[in-house]
């Protein structure tokens, strides 16, 4: 990887917990890349409290309207962000051309099981539960303009036991996400892994 700092911006709709470990992992290691700017979807997002407390600048961007992504693209771009990376994003992003390839997203399953719209959170864990699955994980993709389809960089398989609900299961797919986020990362900032357009 090149000693050149890599700035990040994150984007987030809820609690932030990815946000902060991300934020933890890159300051402990000797990673270059740092975050920069985190935007939230929602001014109450716990991850704004968050970004607050870790001196993270930080917007809303509601990304609602025609044009808003754009928008939050152009303020990535202000920011000096070279990569985007969302974690509990819940609003359609178009990525324009410019930023194919550098946009990555986690999501709580194997995709592409239970992926796409209206899969996120624990709406994905209880899917999983009433499927009656014994394994599940989670998957870091590059993003494109639909919902968790764009090439998988890194999956990490975890187990489903008998007894679990919802919240076990969360929170054991969560901990495979805090090992899976950075180690995907560091697979495009190395060039292990590279983004090919369709």
């Amino acid at each position: 990887m090149s000693t050149q700092q890599v700035n990040i911006g994150f984007l987030l709709s809820g609690g932030g917990r990815s946000l902060e470990n991300l934020h933890e992992v890159l300051e402990s290691c000797s990673s270059a890349a740092r975050i920069k700017l985190v935007i939230s979807s929602k001014k109450s997002a716990g991850g704004l409290d968050r970004a607050r407390r870790l001196e993270i600048p930080h917007q809303v961007h509601r990304c609602r309207e025609a044009g808003s992504s754009e928008r939050i693209f152009e303020e990535l771009d202000a920011a000096g962000c070279h990569y985007a990376l969302l974690g509990g994003w819940l609003r359609k992003l178009q990525v324009p051309q410019r930023w194919l390839g550098r946009v990555l997203n986690i999501h709580p399953s194997l995709l592409p099981k239970h992926g796409g719209k209206g899969c996120y959170g624990d709406h994905v864990h209880r899917a999983v539960l009433e499927s009656g699955e014994s394994v599940t994980g989670c998957t870091v993709h590059f993003v494109d303009d639909e919902y968790d389809h764009g090439a998988v960089i890194l999956q990490q398989q975890v187990p489903v036991h008998t007894d679990d609900t919802v919240d076990s299961l969360a929170g054991r797919v969560f901990e495979a996400e805090k090992k899976v986020y950075p180690r995907a990362l560091n697979m495009v900032l190395s060039g292990e892994v590279t983004f090919q357009a369709h």
